[in-house]
């Protein structure tokens, strides 16, 4: 046989596509694997690999020349997942194999034979759903991930030779069970509410930002339970719907970070950076194919930025496109790539670099004009797109020791989905409404409209700021489970404004 076909995908973004493994086989010494197509180090590489795969699992390795081509060849061939169709394409053209063309293969090769997992097979799955190809042949590591997109019969290979017994007679083999893949459920909070002792305003704050889904920033000096509390936020928010779960666990699955024999995601994912990350880390990016970055892994849960002025502020400054549209989009030479990035974000600062601005216990040694330089490397666009500004402060010793500990995640977790509930009959949370919704859902009473005309003239605030007030006194209405917006909502959304007066002026 003179040429031989497979059928691979390749992972762009979070999207796979369609790729051709043309094999062609011709007289020479056996030494010449050329690979054409735009590949890659690690496809070129291949080459090694599937020489000692083919040798080691018996079927022995052609002694002449061999070309493949990886169709279409304008767009870049990145990692290893192309060394099982590379390989069958060789078997096919020996003779050894047939019947290849209603699949697609993808499988890194050890030099045994073994199939080793990949990134984004889930995405390759949704490809071969949309293309209508009927058979997907994953690693064995992977088949869980990649039977949750129906309509495709994915069937885990742990070895070439297994691959093989396939192509012979795939009636031999059963598909991995889709419902085994989606059948996780969300365990109860790790983390409880409960175990935070005081902090009333700030549970209360961080209740209201989980119904709506705003974003927060906790100022307050060290060791008053800022992380604490940031870490117990995913507990008081719904379980993921399958919809969320299918794009959170596609996100973790193209970074590699979805663990072998996962299917689905069942928990909202949190995400800690630290303040030494790089644009790319943050936002996405890196040579060859960009990859996602923080925002992205946070997608559909929290990012958490605990010292924010640490944080350079041109990485600061990259999170406000992604906190307006709730996506990042990568433009390169040859491709321009879109991640989801629609997470909450949960910001932390000390009032100042010693951490003891205000404070009545500890003196601060921080000069005003280092206070504001401080202070002065958070932009206020990048506040504008923060809903609530909290004031944590020192827990007092009676509450610290004292018996009430307040309610349970679980508990603030059912309040928290009934607003959410709410908000999904009208097709959007409360941090999404878009402006000409805005003023129907968010319709003030005389009093509603002298509070908020107050507060704007005091405190000073943008059209933005104003927009985003009136979006939490909405939230806090549907926690009442109130119809309108009346001047007391109003009031407790300003209160979780007041920052703007007292720190940043």
């Amino acid at each position: 046989m003179a040429l031989f076909r497979t059928r691979t995908a390749a992972v762009y973004g979070i999207d796979a596509h369609i790729i051709d493994v043309e094999v062609d086989m011709y007289p020479g010494s056996g030494r010449d694997f050329v690979t054409v197509g735009m590949p890659d180090t690690a496809v070129r590489e291949s080459r090694e690999r599937i020489k000692s795969a083919l040798s080691n699992s018996g079927f022995g390795y052609p002694s002449k020349s061999v070309t493949i081509n990886l169709a279409p060849a304008n767009v870049r061939k990145e990692g290893a997942g192309f060394d099982l169709p590379m390989a069958l394409g060789i078997l096919g053209v020996m003779g050894k194999v047939s019947g290849a063309e209603g699949s697609l293969f993808i499988g890194e090769l050890s030099l045994d034979g073994g199939i080793r997992p990949v990134r984004g097979a889930l995405s390759v799955a949704a490809c071969a759903r949309r293309e209508g190809i009927r058979n997907l042949l994953v690693p064995a590591d992977n088949a869980a991930e990649a039977a949750v997109a129906e309509g495709v019969r994915v069937f885990g290979m742990k070895h070439l030779s297994e691959v093989v017994r396939f192509l012979e007679d795939p009636t031999r083999f059963s598909p991995f069970d889709a419902r085994a893949a989606m059948s996780a459920e969300a365990p109860p909070p790790a983390l409880d509410f409960a175990e935070v002792r005081g902090q009333i305003v700030a549970k209360r704050a961080l209740e209201v930002a989980a119904a709506g889904a705003h974003n927060v920033l906790m100022i307050g000096p060290p060791g008053s339970g800022k992380t604490m509390l940031a870490r117990r936020v995913p507990g008081i928010l719904p379980p993921l719907t399958f919809g969320e779960a299918l794009e959170t666990t596609q996100v973790h699955s193209v970074a590699g970070l979805l663990a072998n024999g996962v299917g689905l995601l069942s928990e909202r994912p949190f995400r800690a950076p630290h303040h030494k990350i790089s644009d790319a880390g943050l936002i996405g990016g890196g040579s060859g194919t960009p990859r996602p970055g923080e925002v992205s892994l946070a997608h559909n849960g929290l990012l958490f930025l605990d010292e924010l002025p640490e944080f350079p502020r041109n990485v600061l400054e990259l999170l406000r496109q992604p906190l307006e549209e709730r996506s990042v989009t990568l433009a390169r030479s040859n491709m321009t790539l879109s991640f989801p990035a629609n997470f909450m974000l949960i910001a932390a600062l000390n009032p100042c670099p010693c951490g003891f601005y205000g404070s009545t216990t500890h003196e601060c040694r921080c000069t005003g004009a280092i206070i504001t330089r401080y202070l002065g490397k958070i932009s206020g666009p990048l506040l504008d797109r923060i809903d609530l500004h909290v004031e944590v402060p020192a827990v007092p010793y009676k509450e610290l020791r004292g018996k009430d500990s307040g309610a349970t995640s679980l508990e603030i977790r059912d309040r928290v989905a009934a607003a959410r509930r709410i908000q999904q009959q009208r097709g959007y949370y409360n941090a999404e409404i878009p402006a000409p919704a805005l003023r129907k859902l968010c319709a003030l009473d005389d009093a509603g409209e002298r509070t908020l005309e107050m507060a704007v003239r005091r405190m000073g605030l943008s059209a933005r700021a104003h927009d985003r007030l009136l979006k939490v006194a909405r939230t806090i209405a549907d926690l009442d489970g109130a119809a309108s917006v009346t001047a007391k909502h109003l009031a407790e959304s300003i209160q979780y404004r007041s920052l703007d007066r007292s720190y940043w002026s």
